[in-house]
């Protein structure tokens, strides 16, 4: 069975940075974009950034030149680093990823979510 695993999230004062990874496991054979969104209190939820198995990336305008999200293509982990954190950079961020496993067709999956908390 396929899973997305978050951490890394948690309380963090503003100005202060955080890390989050997230581990996909499970008999997976191919992943393409993986990608980190997030969903604030009575917010829909957003894209935060994506990469591809390229190294293609795209990010929100809203933390474009604070946060960076990388992936170890062979751990099948994607990062977010968030530097220069925000309190309206709060909410539950939730990890994609849109993989090939068993199925032998690409789906969308999920992970759980882990929050993120910007306050003094």
């Amino acid at each position: 069975q396929v899973q997305l695993v978050e951490s890394g999230g948690g309380l963090v004062q503003p100005g202060g940075s955080l890390r989050l990874s997230c581990a996909a496991s499970g008999p997976i054979f191919v992943i393409r974009t993986m990608g980190w969104y997030r969903q604030a209190p009575g917010k829909e939820r957003e894209l935060v950034a994506t990469i591809t198995s390229g190294g293609t990336i795209q990010y929100a305008d809203s933390v474009k030149g604070r946060f960076t999200i990388s992936r170890d293509n062979v751990a099948k982990t994607v990062y977010l680093q968030m530097n220069s954190l925000k309190p309206e950079d709060t909410a539950v961020y939730y990890c994609n990823a849109d993989l090939m496993g068993v199925s032998q067709t690409f789906r969308n999956y999920w992970g759980q979510g882990t929050q993120v908390t910007v306050s003094s």
